[in-house]
């Protein structure tokens, strides 16, 4: 239930008004924020609704309203450093601040995070959280809103601002139980991490790395990775996602079998005959014949932070999983926030320096425990029917 003290704003439409909240919640020690955004259609997520509540206050803002200045707003969100911004799940509302800014919102807290901390899993949903810390069910019936259309009904924006008024409610409460059980500088390096603003640049130099191709060649990647940046300026250019301009699986085989002339182009599955003819797939055969072969030390299998395991590497990363979800049931966190498959990895394959699993309380939990299994210190044995972790003489 809303706290009967807090003031529910009318949705907010008008420069004014939005510069007369904001100058109000400057002077908060904490702002709950969320966003309501749509991208199905869009290459920049289109930016509907922006939410937000101090322990006074609350309100939904309309980044669509005619003539409205958001730059109050985004001045709290990554100029001032004495407002903390707290979300839930944060990642896109990030992204979506960083389009608009250049900048991420800090400092912040991201409840998500949090609660891996307090054991409660590693992706809890919104509605989970507030269910648990203050035994209230929302209404679902207003998520998938198209939050685009106008006019929004109070429905609607009853439920976007639900979302920040409880979780205004039950940042304090985590946080206070995050200070009793000494788990509060856990969160530092991880709310760092998602703050990162390079988390959410998208280099089209970069692109082709999120698209899967069997092959290692490096004149195929090199034409993967000029495959990868024109289509990011042709969707940028358009507005259009990714996969309306080409799919991935169409870019990667373009890339292993490219077309020698743009008539080819009609022959390409997922290609419409018309691209043998008109101007993207003039700028498309353009990309291709830039290419040059994929550097060396651009290679993914030349990556000096993922060393190759091979099989025996392979299975010390399996136990030291194992350790790990041992460990993470044995004090009540999620596996995922004391190490990520990256690190187990590389320890397992003999590295040693710049783990976050060897330094501050990721190593006291069980990056030492770690160290010891692998180097020969610890082993796991069935006692009584149990497993346990036993201390041997060190090898």
């Amino acid at each position: 239930m809303i706290e009967d003290h807090m003031q529910i704003h009318p949705l907010i439409t008008t420069s004014q008004d939005l510069a007369d909240l904001c100058e109000r919640l400057a002077r908060s020690p904490w702002v709950a924020v969320d966003t309501e955004f749509m991208r199905e259609n869009t290459y920049w997520p289109e930016l509907c609704l922006v939410q937000i509540a101090d322990d006074n206050e609350a309100a939904a803002i309309d980044p669509k309203a005619s003539g409205i200045d958001l730059t109050p707003l985004l001045d709290l969100m990554v100029n001032n450093e004495d407002v903390l911004k707290v979300f839930h799940a944060g990642g896109q509302d990030l992204e979506i601040v960083y389009n608009l800014t250049g900048k991420t919102p800090f400092p912040l807290f991201d409840t998500q995070i949090a609660a891996m901390a307090l054991g409660m899993g590693e992706q809890i949903g919104y509605g989970n959280l507030v269910e648990s810390w203050l035994g209230v069910s929302l209404d679902k019936g207003a998520r998938f809103t198209d939050w685009a259309r106008r006019p929004l009904d109070k429905r609607q924006i009853d439920y976007a601002i639900g979302d920040v008024t409880y979780l205004i409610q039950m940042f304090p409460m985590m946080l206070e139980k995050l200070r009793a059980t000494g788990r509060g500088n856990w969160l530092d390096q991880e709310m760092e991490r998602i703050g990162d603003p390079r988390n959410y640049e998208n280099n089209p130099d970069d692109a082709w790395k999120r698209v899967r191709v069997s092959s290692k060649k490096p004149d195929v990647l090199g034409r993967l990775k000029a495959l990868g940046a024109w289509r990011e300026h042709e969707s940028r250019d358009k507005n259009l996602p990714r996969g309306r301009i080409m799919k991935d699986e169409t870019m990667a085989d373009i890339a292993s079998h490219p077309p020698r002339h743009q008539d080819d182009l009609a022959k390409v599955r997922g290609l419409s005959a018309n691209w043998k003819t008109n101007d993207i797939g003039r700028r498309l055969m353009d990309a291709l014949a830039s290419a040059q072969p994929l550097p060396r030390d651009e290679m993914p299998d030349r990556d000096p932070r993922k060393p190759g395991l091979g099989k025996d590497g392979a299975l010390v990363a399996d136990l030291l999983k194992l350790l790990l979800k041992i460990r993470a049931k044995e004090i009540d966190v999620a596996p995922r926030l004391m190490a990520r498959t990256d690190d187990i990895e590389m320890l397992a394959a003999g590295v040693r320096d710049g783990l976050p699993i060897l330094d501050g309380w990721r190593f006291e939990e069980f990056g030492r425990d770690a160290l010891d299994l692998v180097e020969g210190r610890l082993a796991f044995a069935v006692i009584n029917g149990r497993l346990k972790m036993t201390r041997t003489e060190k090898v």
